[in-house]
């Protein structure tokens, strides 16, 4: 490969880096092209963008990046694929489907400005909640307390009706 390639292949791999704010490093040995293919669809379905890179020229990527990835350099062995998304925990319960096969299995990420790395860190890389999920944990949090007095005034007018009606029944 000539070097204004790799220059090229890293800048782009730089670029994705930027535009992305989360990604996992997996490795994709043992997998043929149908499985590579069903799981390329797979990813594009959960809006994940997955790139087969060369260690080198990630390495090379990471090493000209503004953040400090030199805990992800060790996971840079063998076949590596590069998952990139926007939630954090898409990727990690896509690899969960595959967990049982053990490709593709989990080698680093890169979560939540948090650097994880080894295929242990799946279950842990599940359990973080996207900024949507959290939006809604924290309406869900505002909204039971004020649904709690709005209930609570609701059957207490009915309350009041009730008796207010069987008052007017009675006879005097």
């Amino acid at each position: 490969m000539k070097k204004e390639v790799k220059d090229t292949i890293i800048e782009e791999l730089g670029e994705k880096l930027k535009e992305y704010s989360h990604f996992y490093l997996v490795d994709v040995t043992g997998l043929n092209a149908e499985a590579t293919s069903a799981l390329r669809r797979k990813c594009f379905k959960n809006e994940i963008k997955m790139v087969v890179v060369k260690n080198k020229l990630l390495h090379k990527a990471f090493e000209a990046s503004e953040i400090d990835f030199e805990p992800l350099y060790s996971a840079l062995k063998g076949n590596t694929a590069v998952m990139f998304c926007n939630t954090a925990n898409v990727p990690a319960k896509l690899l969960k489907e595959y967990k049982k096969e053990g490709i593709p299995a989990l080698k680093a990420a890169y979560a939540e400005e948090g650097i994880f790395v080894g295929a242990d860190k799946l279950d842990e890389l599940i359990s973080i909640k996207s900024k949507n999920e959290l939006i809604a944990d924290v309406v869900a949090m505002l909204q039971s307390p004020v649904q709690g007095v709005i209930s609570a005034l609701e059957s207490g007018a009915n309350t009041i009706h009730g008796v207010l009606e069987t008052l007017s029944e009675r006879p005097e």
